[in-house]
C-alpha cells in the first residue's frame, strides 16, 4: 500500500491509525484513504490490539438460554449504547464442551461481558490475563460491577397481586424447556416463599409446553379437585399467553374462572384477549447498568454505576 501511495510504511500507518500531532498533509492523508479503499484494505483488530494495548471489543457471553424479545432488546440496546462510546460487541452463546478460555484468547477482548455468573476459575484466568470481567447475576447477593436481577422478586411480585385480588389457590405455569431453569426455579421458589408469607396452600406446578394441547392439560390439572386453582402465576409472557389459551380450550374464561399474571410485558401481552397482566422488567436500565459498568470498568472507576430502584413492577390488564 505505501508503495501504491507513493509514500512511507510509516506515513501509512499514522494515517491509517488516525495518529495526531505529525506533519503529513490532507491530500497525502486522502490519497493513503483512497488507495486503501481501492485496494480493500481492512485493518486488522488483532495486530491493533497489539500495537496500541487495547482493543474495542466487547466479547459478551450468552449462556445456553432460548433467546426471546427481553434477550433480543437487552442485546440491542446493550450493542447501541456501547457502540457510542466506540466499542463493539461480540455474542457467544455458550453450547457445546469448548472452554471459554479458547474463545477469549482467540478473540482478545478488552472485556468479557457475563449475562450470567461466572465459574471462579474463568474469573481468576481473564484477569490474570489482563481482560476487564463484568458480570450479571440472577440473586440479590451479586458482588462488585455486578448487576442483579432477583428473579424471586418477580414470583413474590405475581403471588401479592394475585393475593391482592382475592385468590387463594395458586397454580405456578412452568416451562418446558429445561434451559430456563436458572430463571424458572428461582421465580417459582418467588412464588412458593409468596404462597408462604401470605398464608396461602403451596402453588400447584404445571409444566406449560408451548401448544395448546399441553396448556389445556394444565389447566384440568389446575381445575381439578375441590379446591381449583384460581389464578395462574406464569414463567413468562409466552408461558402465560397459552396459559390463556387452554382456558379458552376447556370453556372457562378468565379472570372470572382462572386469573393469570405473566412476566416480560412483550408486545403481544398487550394484544391477547383478555389483555394480559404481566411483571414489567427495567430491561432498558438492565443494558444502561451494564453499559455503564464496563465503562467505568475500563476508567478504573471505584464505584459502579448506581442501580435503578425499579426493576420490577405488575402492570394489571384484564386477565387478573
Amino acid at each position: 500500500m505505501a508503495r501504491e501511495s507513493g509514500v512511507s510504511r510509516t506515513t501509512v500507518s499514522y494515517v491509517l491509525n488516525g495518529k495526531t500531532g505529525v506533519a503529513i498533509s490532507e491530500s497525502t492523508r486522502q490519497r493513503v484513504r483512497d488507495t486503501a479503499a481501492r485496494l480493500g484494505y481492512t485493518p486488522s483488530a488483532a495486530a491493533r490490539a497489539l500495537r496500541s494495548g487495547r482493543s474495542d471489543l466487547v466479547l459478551c457471553v450468552l449462556p445456553d438460554w432460548t433467546v426471546g424479545p427481553v434477550i433480543d432488546t437487552l442485546l440491542d440496546d446493550l450493542t447501541t449504547r456501547l457502540a457510542d462510546r466506540g466499542l463493539s460487541v461480540l455474542v457467544h452463546r455458550t453450547r457445546g464442551p469448548r472452554p471459554l478460555s479458547e474463545l477469549w484468547r482467540a478473540v482478545t477482548p478488552r472485556v468479557v461481558l457475563g449475562l450470567a455468573p461466572f465459574a471462579d476459575e474463568d474469573q481468576r484466568a481473564m484477569r490474570l490475563a489482563g481482560i476487564t470481567v463484568v458480570g450479571s447475576a440472577l440473586d440479590e447477593d451479586a458482588g462488585p460491577r455486578t448487576f442483579s436481577v432477583p428473579q424471586t422478586r418477580i414470583g413474590r411480585l405475581q403471588v401479592e397481586h394475585l393475593a391482592g385480588r382475592g385468590h387463594r389457590v395458586v397454580g405456578y405455569a412452568a416451562p418446558g424447556d429445561d434451559r430456563l431453569a436458572a430463571f424458572a426455579d428461582r421465580r417459582l421458589a418467588g412464588v412458593v416463599e409468596g404462597c408462604r408469607e401470605l398464608g396461602l396452600p403451596a402453588p400447584r406446578v404445571e409444566v406449560v409446553d408451548l401448544d395448546v394441547a399441553s396448556a389445556a392439560a394444565a389447566v384440568r390439572g389446575w381445575r381439578a379437585g375441590a379446591d381449583p386453582v384460581t389464578a395462574v402465576a406464569a414463567y413468562n409472557d409466552e408461558v402465560a399467553l397459552g396459559v390463556l389459551a387452554g382456558v379458552r380450550l376447556e370453556g372457562l374464561r378468565s379472570p372470572d374462572d382462572v386469573a393469570v399474571i405473566g412476566v416480560d410485558d412483550i408486545p403481544a401481552a398487550r394484544f391477547s384477549e383478555p389483555a394480559l397482566t404481566t411483571v414489567w422488567q427495567a430491561i432498558d436500565a438492565q443494558a444502561r447498568y451494564l453499559a455503564d459498568a464496563v465503562v467505568a470498568a475500563l476508567d478504573d472507576t471505584a464505584e459502579p454505576p448506581a442501580t435503578t430502584k425499579d426493576v420490577f413492577h405488575v402492570v394489571a390488564r384484564d386477565s387478573t
